[in-house]
């Protein structure tokens, strides 16, 4: 059941973010209860000790007990990109980091030709990227080739909870890549989690599915089995679909 990432194995696939929760405490208790061992941080808007005067992330989850996974969310140019992730490297020192550069403020999509430039010149720095993307099948294989360490498809645009729109472009960037897979955005609840893991994705990335629910504590866990459930699933692999009826039992059992 184990993730792999930048020659580091973590026993959960399932990532989580740290934003949208009501409080540090909140997000601490969401964490424990999925059983995830990464959270994601955005720099830019979340305090990990660049602003000395407000509460610290770090006080309430810290780094010997989970991954820190900084992230660039709130760029919107490979330039900015590139600064937050310099400042990151400086506040957490390590090379990991989730690339995130965005078109607009509007859909909130990735901008595909800034991903990569960033892409490019942060591998060059010698960070090893988890890059944020579209579900374009020849932009994800062009970030595994220039030396990703993972592609992070989104499943539909960021905090919309549409679940995978469009599972054919995933199951292909799966079938093409020699990195793992990770779907981030658009999760909404644990089914979709389950439906990402089962076409065979390496993990799953979600916050808002979380953190917006009712209940996040309780949401957190249920994404907990969720990804295991389906990448069992995965593992196991369904049974053929009949455009027929079968029976359940062979005519040889049947009581004459």
């Amino acid at each position: 059941m184990s993730l792999i990432l930048d020659k580091k194995i973590y026993s959960s696939r399932l990532i989580i973010g740290s934003g949208k929760y009501k409080d540090f405490e909140q997000t601490k208790k969401a964490l424990d209860a999925s059983g995830a061992e990464i959270i994601t941080v955005a720099i830019k808007r979340t305090n990990i000790g660049q602003e000395k005067t407000k509460k610290n992330l770090l006080d309430y989850i810290s780094p010997k007990d989970y991954k820190i996974l900084p992230n660039t969310a709130g760029c919107f140019s490979a330039e900015d990109a590139i600064r937050v992730s310099l400042l990151a490297r400086e506040l957490l020192g390590d090379n990991l980091l989730k690339l995130e550069v965005l078109a607009d403020k509007d859909t909130l999509l990735p901008n595909e030709k800034e991903t990569l430039v960033a892409a490019k010149e942060l591998v060059k720095l010698g960070f090893s990227i988890m890059a944020y993307t579209t579900d374009n099948i020849s932009l994800a294989k062009s970030l595994e080739e220039i030396g990703c360490i993972s592609v992070m498809p989104l499943a539909s645009p960021i905090g919309t909870g549409q679940g995978i729109i469009n599972p054919e472009k995933i199951n292909k960037i799966i079938k093409n890549a020699n990195v793992p897979i990770i779907v981030d955005a658009g999760i909404g609840t644990a089914s979709d989690a389950t439906i990402a893991m089962e076409m065979g994705c390496d993990g799953v990335l979600l916050n808002s599915a979380i953190a917006m629910s009712d209940n996040p504590e309780l949401m957190a866990e249920a994404m907990k089995y969720a990804i295991i459930s389906g990448r069992k699933a995965y593992k196991a692999k369904r049974m053929n679909i009949s455009p027929i009826a079968i029976p359940s039992s062979n005519k040889k059992d049947a009581i004459s």
